[in-house]
């Protein structure tokens, strides 16, 4: 087996170490990681400018871009042969609801399942996600632990094509793993704030994001279950059709008859 790691927090990242020591002995693990921060950019390419590698130590590469460009590069050219398994993480803070859309993390498991390789996000919550008491320790090897968990169940039994998975973890210390279960995809709902700013030239500077409001969705719902103390499994797939609005579309604009 070939497991293949990354993530968007750097390869220097703790939670990239815990995972790579919590996948131990389940294959051989190569790891292909921005050099440095790159939180937040979702699937963005780089398309305009040559991207750089540095190998850290055998099997780790440092690569000088995005998320994505990390985990394409190592599926398609630094791996020796094609990976088994694809797991981004363990980020430094939750991914529930709506952060799937923007998140690195999530984005690195969605790429590897544009290619045809299950993947996993796994993502740890952080001092401040629901409240937490500042000060808190990370509980990185509590994620790997269930990182492997899922890891051994999808390398035993398989993902639907294309589809990955994006593991949320509640930060527990050692001995105290959380329950795992299985949700959809809430809501996650943060204040649209936009922050101005003055800066030292006389020109106008901008913050935006505002603070976590809460989640919404079914009671199976990712970010219902996380508040309920469990470590949270979304099956994710990218195929974006709605097809609730699917009928009503065609009736606009009939698809072509089959030649």
């Amino acid at each position: 087996m070939l497991i293949l790691l990354s993530n968007d927090d750097g390869i220097d990242a703790p939670g990239l170490a815990a995972l790579a020591e919590g996948l131990a002995g389940l294959g051989e693990i190569v790891v292909s990681a921005p050099a440095g921060e790159q939180s937040a950019r979702s699937h963005a390419f780089t398309m305009h400018r040559p991207l750089r590698v540095t190998e850290r130590r055998p099997g780790w590469h440092a690569v000088h871009g995005t998320p994505v460009d990390a985990v394409y590069i190592g599926m398609h050219h630094l791996a020796p042969r094609r990976p088994d398994l694809v797991v981004g993480g363990i980020n430094r803070g939750t991914n529930l609801g709506d952060d799937v859309h923007y998140s690195g993390t999530v984005a690195v498991a969605r790429e590897a399942a544009l290619a045809g390789i299950p993947a996993i996000a796994v993502s740890l919550e952080v001092p401040g996600d629901r409240g937490a008491a500042p000060g808190e320790a990370l509980h990185y090897a509590t994620a790997a632990r269930v990182a492997r968990r899922v890891a051994e169940r999808v390398l035993a039994e398989g993902l639907p094509p294309n589809g990955f998975l994006n593991v949320n973890v509640p930060n527990r210390p050692p001995g105290e793993e959380p329950p795992l279960a299985a949700a959809t995809l809430g809501r996650r709902h943060y204040a649209p704030t936009v922050t101005a700013c003055a800066d030292p030239r006389g020109g106008r500077s901008y913050w935006i994001g505002g603070p976590h409001r809460g989640f919404s969705g079914e009671e199976d719902a990712d970010g219902t279950l996380f508040e309920r103390g469990f470590a949270t499994v979304l099956p994710l797939w990218p195929d974006f059709t709605d097809r609730r609005a699917l009928p009503r579309v065609r009736s606009w604009f009939p698809p072509p008859r089959p030649a």
